[in-house]
């Protein structure tokens, strides 16, 4: 039997299983109650009722079964009571009734039952019948718990316009009556170009986070490599495998990408013995695994991009022509200027700042990525490298009054100061 603990002691366990289970306990609420929104609310209510009664019967052997259990019936009890107080939602009453009759045992949730929830909620939040802005917006949401504010950030968005996205995106799941299950193995395919597209971006927000005070957020690099490895488990197709290879790729620099007092540290700046050689072999292995088993898209060649900045001892050793090849084929598959925006600085590196400047001007001048910091910051660098100084120092303000995130501000404040002397 749980015992009692100190209130403190217990406030900063209900915490830590906020910050590690919340997720987990509110997919398979949703499994449970049919609901994203009946499915928050008893979420809070279940952490509520957490912070009251645990200082008093102590923690549960099971805090996760707990707060799902807990959580579900929070759910039913308040249904009752909207049905109780108000005629016209009497519709609700049948509602719970029907929930308090599932047959459910919370109590024995396992791992793989809770995996197989994320699962559907993430399989969910993208079906094709949703938006694909909207599909990234609910997964990121949802799935990983992005506030609405982070994730307007992340698509230069007003949060109202975000927010609203999400309330039409939930409301098109409950009234088309759209599954809260995996795909049939037969649809899996077609559905997951959008759940991999998901899955990278939540993965970016953690590698490079769209702002605040630190470059990276661990939690959520760990959460996008986690639903990737579960998708390779489900479909091993080249491109599920490719993406975890990626992923891997990076973050097993992410200790060597800041210094000591937390400032960034660029690619050639890094000591690469602080890379995670584990990450970089078990990466290796899937780039392989990925590029034989047929054409590479376009996480493939991301993948092999990664792979060879990876195995280099050092910066002057980067194989920089077969770099700008990768991005030629990528180039082809994925048309964008931020595509674009990467080979030119691959050919900066490989041909001399001059060539890469050209392409940097030229994305620039048809109107594209004015509002990409790291554009005007590649740009700068470029210039400073070549001497053009005032060039350089205007680039470097424009990129410092776009970017959100501390460690970069510091990183082209330090350029700024430094260029001017």
């Amino acid at each position: 039997m749980p015992q009692p603990n100190d209130p403190a002691a217990v406030r900063d366990t209900i915490d830590a299983i906020y910050r590690a289970e919340s997720r987990r306990v509110l997919a398979t609420l949703i499994r449970l109650l049919g609901d994203f929104d009946l499915a928050e609310e008893a979420l809070h209510d279940a952490f509520a009722a957490a912070v009251e009664r645990w200082p008093v019967d102590g923690t549960p052997t099971n805090p996760r079964a707990w707060l799902v259990s807990t959580g579900r019936f929070k759910s039913i009890d308040r249904l009752r009571r909207r049905a109780k107080f108000d005629d016209h939602l009497a519709h609700l009453a049948d509602v719970a009734e029907r929930l308090a009759s599932t047959v459910t045992p919370p109590f024995d949730l396992d791992d793989e039952q809770v995996e197989d929830d994320r699962l559907r909620l993430i399989f969910t939040c993208c079906h094709p019948a949703l938006a694909g802005d909207a599909q990234i917006a609910l997964t990121l949401r949802e799935v990983c718990g992005l506030t609405t504010e982070e994730i307007a950030r992340a698509f230069l968005t007003p949060a109202p316009t975000l927010a609203q996205r999400i309330v039409r995106a939930k409301n098109k799941i409950r009234d088309a009556n759209i599954p809260y299950q995996i795909p049939a193995r037969a649809e899996l395919q077609d559905r997951l170009d959008s759940v991999l597209h998901v899955i990278y971006l939540v993965f970016n927000e953690g590698y490079s986070a769209s702002s605040g005070t630190s470059l990276t957020r661990h939690d959520l690099s760990e959460e996008a490599i986690r639903l990737g490895r579960l998708l390779v488990e489900l479909l091993p197709e080249r491109e599920a495998v490719a993406l975890l290879a990626l992923m891997l790729l990076h973050d097993a620099r992410r200790s060597a990408r800041v210094s000591g007092d937390g400032d960034l540290l660029l690619l050639d700046e890094q000591d690469r013995t602080r890379w995670n050689r584990e990450q970089i072999d078990e990466g290796r292995h899937l780039v392989e695994q990925a590029l034989s088993s047929g054409a590479p898209g376009r996480y493939g060649i991301q993948a092999a991009i990664a792979a060879i900045h990876a195995e280099s001892p050092n910066a002057d050793a980067t194989d920089w022509p077969q770099i700008v090849r990768l991005y030629d084929i990528l180039l082809v598959l994925e048309p964008t200027p931020v595509v674009e925006l990467n080979r030119a600085v691959a050919v900066a590196m490989d041909d001399g700042p001059d060539a890469g400047l050209a392409l940097i001007d030229a994305i620039l001048a048809r109107g594209d990525l004015t509002d990409y910091y790291l554009a005007h910051s590649a740009r700068a660098d470029l210039c400073r490298r070549l001497g053009r100084r005032a060039d350089a120092i205007a680039a470097y303000e424009r990129a410092l009054s776009l970017t959100k995130q501390e460690p970069e501000r510091r990183f082209l404040e330090r350029r700024l100061v430094s260029i001017r002397g």
